[in-house]
């Protein structure tokens, strides 16, 4: 999946593709048509940079609600003859989660489509899922014959069925399959579930890795030939370090760490500073200066990990360092530094953006030591990331930073916060956010009564209600 292009946060379109609260506020006050043209493109166009993990579905499916938006153009996306090519499902897992989430709200359109989609779609499974939620028994045990008839009553078929329900992620409609009164379906199912069984069983009985009676030797070689094979396995090899290792082995151990392959140097780096050995920081500095790509992150993993005393020193004296060291020291100091860091930390804050823009990836640290340490003259950074960054989650993390630096938060930023499509940013508002503006009191109470909201807002609000029961 290609990195989605996304529109500037002052553009309506690049508000609802961040899933800013304001996204929906302006949305609202748009020209219908210019704002289901904006919607249609975020849900037709996924534009998280990673769609596994951030939210858009719910906020999304409550703007198609607001707006009364109708659903042609999900439909055409999802039923386009591209769905047979391009089968990822980064394609259309957006859609179908928007469509799961207007189904439960009771829109039958959203529904039917959804079941259209399950037997039809390349990414019947996803559909299938949401239907799982959602859909009465009826209305599943009639999706059975067009799904069964997507495998193949060969060995191979039978194979791929049995995969398909060893993997579900939600059983519920193989479980009415294997219970159907039809002797064709129900057996066919039943079948494919106990093969499934079977494997996952076969799998866990297969060793993978290392086995008692390895010596460290055996355990470097083996992290060696997993980098070989592109797989990076120094950290399972590590922890293989602790069961295997003795006292002995700990001139080895230092050895290779200095000089092995890359494979042993990533994995008695990572052992060294787990274990909080005083030589792992000399070591790490080392690995920096003369060690490939793979040796070098490696060696800042297992340094940001080291929780000692001496270690925070270190990252004192590194801090300054114009180099990847100096940057993983700055993060090592938002996590474990105290109250006399946060010029440190501050400058990091401010390098990272001015270098890398709004979306790096050390902000995610950096913001968050931000806030633990209450750094005040960061909040109009802090601010600016609020902003500009594409990621719903750390653009959450933003605003706990704002929350603990920024005494205007509450009235401004915590208010949007209501709308954000990701529950811990709207908990995070139901909690902070100024009940003088109305909006907020309406916010509030269509938050509780929503049966699609996350409990830990739910509970956020109710806290609110208790705090404050004449104003809320």
């Amino acid at each position: 999946m290609f990195d989605p292009v996304i529109a500037p946060s002052g553009t309506l379109l690049g508000l609802l593709q961040r899933g800013r609260g304001d996204g929906t506020l302006h949305a609202l006050t748009a020209p219908r048509a210019e704002a289901l043209q904006a919607l249609d493109h975020c849900v037709l166009h996924d534009p998280r940079h990673d769609w596994q993990v951030e939210n858009r579905s719910l906020y999304y499916a409550r703007l198609y609600l607001d707006l009364n938006g109708g659903l042609d153009a999900i439909e055409a996306h999802l039923l386009d003859p591209e769905d047979a090519l391009d089968t990822e499902e980064s394609r259309t897992g957006l859609a179908l989660a928007v469509l799961g989430h207007l189904a439960s709200y009771g829109r039958l359109d959203a529904l039917a489509l959804l079941r259209r989609y399950a037997a039809q779609g390349a990414n019947w499974a996803w559909a299938l899922d949401e239907l799982a939620l959602r859909d009465d028994d009826a209305g599943l045990r009639a999706l059975a014959a067009p799904v069964l008839a997507r495998f193949g009553t060969d060995p191979a078929g039978e194979a791929e069925l049995a995969t398909a329900v060893r993997d579900a992620f939600e059983p519920r409609p193989w479980r009415l399959w294997a219970d159907d009164p039809r002797e064709s379906v129900s057996a066919r199912v039943r079948a494919a579930s106990e093969a499934g069984s079977f494997d996952r069983w076969q799998r866990q009985m297969r060793p993978t890795g290392p086995r008692p009676g390895w010596s460290v030797d055996a355990v470097f070689e083996w992290a060696q030939q997993g980098l070989e094979r592109g797989a990076a396995l120094h950290v399972p090899a590590a922890r293989c370090l602790v069961a295997v290792a003795a006292p002995e082995d700990r001139p080895e151990i230092l050895a290779a760490a200095r000089s092995g392959t890359d494979g042993a140097r990533c994995t008695a780096l990572r052992y060294l500073a787990d274990s909080g050995a005083p030589e792992t920081l000399d070591l790490v500095e080392a690995a920096v200066a003369d060690g490939p790509g793979v040796v070098v992150d490696a060696a800042l993993d297992a340094f940001e990990r080291m929780r000692t005393p001496a270690a925070v020193e270190r990252a004192r004296r590194w801090a300054q360092r114009p180099d990847v060291l100096g940057a993983a020291a700055g993060r090592v100091l938002a996590c474990r530094g105290g109250a006399q860091d946060g010029d440190l930390v501050l400058g990091a804050l401010r390098e990272a953006v001015r270098g890398e823009g709004p979306d790096a990836p050390t902000l995610w640290t950096l913001v968050d030591g931000a806030g633990r340490l209450g750094i005040a003259c960061a909040a109009p950074v802090l601010r600016h990331i609020y902003r500009e960054t594409a990621s719903s989650h750390l653009r959450g993390r933003a605003a706990r930073a704002l929350a603990a630096t920024d005494p205007s938060f509450a009235a401004g930023f915590a208010v949007e916060c209501l709308w954000d499509c990701e529950e811990t940013t709207r908990e995070l508002a139901a909690r902070h956010a100024e009940t003088g503006d109305a909006r907020v009191v309406e916010r509030l109470r269509r938050l509780a009564a929503d049966p699609a909201e996350e409990d830990e807002v739910q509970t956020a609000v109710r806290s609110r209600f208790e705090q404050d029961p004449q104003t809320l």
